[in-house]
């Protein structure tokens, strides 16, 4: 059964998204989250790329964010409210954030990820990243491990074709506006 296609809209963070994104941080991380001035600082650092998303009900649902530097970008979060998990709308985000590499010519993204966060490593496992080892007590909450993922050239086909295909699926689930 086809399930049907959920729009979305994805724009640029802005000061008014910051207090939702807060929000979303809490649910997500509990006491250990970003603070609002961490975001509003992100939104002036001429290296950062902040997104939010909306879902169909008009609400904040998910927002991300990478630093481009150079020939790389990091992916620095993303994140979905968990009343919204499980519409493919973090997917969609690094989908953007995939898309924007292209069109700034950036050839490989880089992200550190929690080694029990199963659902986003299968992800971005999906999405051509793999794990190029670990650092150590990363996560200041408990000390967990992130796994260090990285992305083989953007431009290369073996990326590319895989891109292709899996974006397609995704396209037939969800528009982004």
């Amino acid at each position: 059964m086809q399930k049907d296609i959920e729009t979305v809209t994805i724009k640029r963070m802005s000061a008014d998204d910051v207090e939702g994104v807060i929000s979303i941080e809490e649910k997500s991380y509990g006491a250990h989250h970003w603070s609002r001035e961490s975001f509003y600082n992100e939104l002036h650092n001429e290296l950062a790329w902040y997104y939010s998303l909306f879902a169909p009900d008009g609400k904040l649902a998910g927002y991300a964010g990478t630093w481009h530097i150079l020939e790389e970008a990091h992916v620095t979060n993303i994140s979905v409210d968990p009343a919204y998990r499980r519409h493919k709308y973090g997917e969609a985000l690094l989908k953007k954030i995939i898309d924007d590499c292209y069109k700034e010519k950036i050839k490989y993204i880089t992200l550190e990820v929690r080694v029990s966060n199963t659902p986003a490593i299968n992800l971005y496992s999906k999405y051509g990243f793999s794990s190029f080892g670990t650092r150590k007590k990363y996560y200041q909450d408990n000390n967990e491990d992130a796994l260090i993922m990285w992305t083989k050239n953007i431009f290369y086909n073996e990326f590319k074709s895989n891109y292709e295909r899996i974006t397609k699926d995704l396209d037939g689930r969800i528009l982004i506006k």
